[in-house]
């Protein structure tokens, strides 16, 4: 008999966020705003990209695709997160849980890899910038992307085929707001050893060697720029990378403490706000990161916003 037939648990029952009634308003009145500007500054990016002549470079090329991503990793959390706040009873089904465990692991993923090859840009643009139009083109830049999203999405997909040979036979409670690959594990009632390995190997391959390509650039891009004599011109290519290094800092940041701190009686409390960081803050952090310190990109911004204002 398969596994999955086995299984009694056919949903479960979320405790979410915290359980104090008064601090669920005061957190829906914080992150809902929080998601309608990561919805707004993520689209603005995708929009302002794709119809500004002047901004057909492959680093807004790469911006684009990031602000598509934190698009869809904030919504995939977001939206049940924020009708939970409110709700008095918070399931969801077995399934519907391991699609959202899918989602969620394949665009963070995909996010890990495209951090890489962003790094992978600034570093041709800092430290070959004659050659720079010539090394990335267009079709470069578009593998790169497609590379990123067949190795996130493929990554999340062999956890979702480990998860499904798992049988769930309670409790049923999770003590989150979305279903975390950790937590349905302690769930399960079959050995996860298997799935321990596989989530050990393949997370340290994407992470990991994403991180030393990120590394390996920073170190290129800072020597190269101790080299340039002038502090004008040391700031000015400094600049190019400040915020994507930013963003990089921001989005491993948050991986690296939930992964590296100590297990204690308060580590499921700890990921929740960390979950809530990654998955909801974040998204909203990396299109004003870039906005602020890009000024062609604030005075679009800026331009578009009069022009919808003046509209209304």
């Amino acid at each position: 008999m398969r596994p999955g037939n086995r299984s009694t648990v056919t949903e479960f029952i979320m405790l979410g966020i915290t359980s104090d009634s008064n601090l669920k308003i005061l957190l829906f009145l914080f992150l809902l705003p929080v998601y309608i500007f990561t919805l707004l500054g993520n689209i603005s990016i995708l929009v302002i990209v794709g119809c500004n002549t002047h901004f057909q470079t492959p680093m807004y090329f790469f911006l684009s695709q990031l602000s598509c991503l934190d698009l869809m990793y904030s919504s995939v959390i977001s939206p049940k997160m924020l009708v939970d706040l409110l709700s008095k009873k918070k399931t969801i089904s077995l399934y519907g849980c391991i699609t959202q465990l899918f989602f969620f692991a394949a665009i963070g993923s995909t996010e890990f890899v495209l951090l890489a090859a962003m790094a992978f840009d600034r570093y041709v643009a800092v430290c070959n910038p004659l050659l720079y139009t010539v090394t990335m083109t267009n079709r470069l830049c578009m593998q790169l992307v497609a590379g990123s999203y067949v190795g996130g999405f493929l990554h999340s997909l062999i956890h979702a085929g480990c998860l499904h040979r798992l049988t769930f036979c309670g409790p049923d409670i999770i003590n989150h707001f979305i279903c975390d690959y950790p937590v349905l594990l302690k769930l399960s009632c079959t050995d996860i050893s298997i799935n321990d390995l596989v989530r050990f190997v393949f997370a340290s391959l994407v992470v990991l060697s994403s991180l030393i390509v990120i590394l390996i650039s920073y170190a290129f891009i800072i020597l190269s720029i101790l080299k340039i004599h002038t502090t004008a011109k040391r700031w000015r290519a400094a600049s190019t990378c400040i915020s994507h290094f930013t963003c990089v800092f921001l989005f491993y940041g948050t991986i690296l403490f939930m992964e590296m701190r100590p297990n204690s009686s308060s580590s499921e409390e700890q990921d929740k706000v960390v979950a809530v960081v990654s998955a909801v803050v974040i998204p909203a952090l990396n299109p004003l990161i870039y906005s602020l310190r890009n000024q062609a990109m604030k005075e679009t911004v800026q331009k578009m916003y009069l022009k919808i204002s003046h509209h209304w």
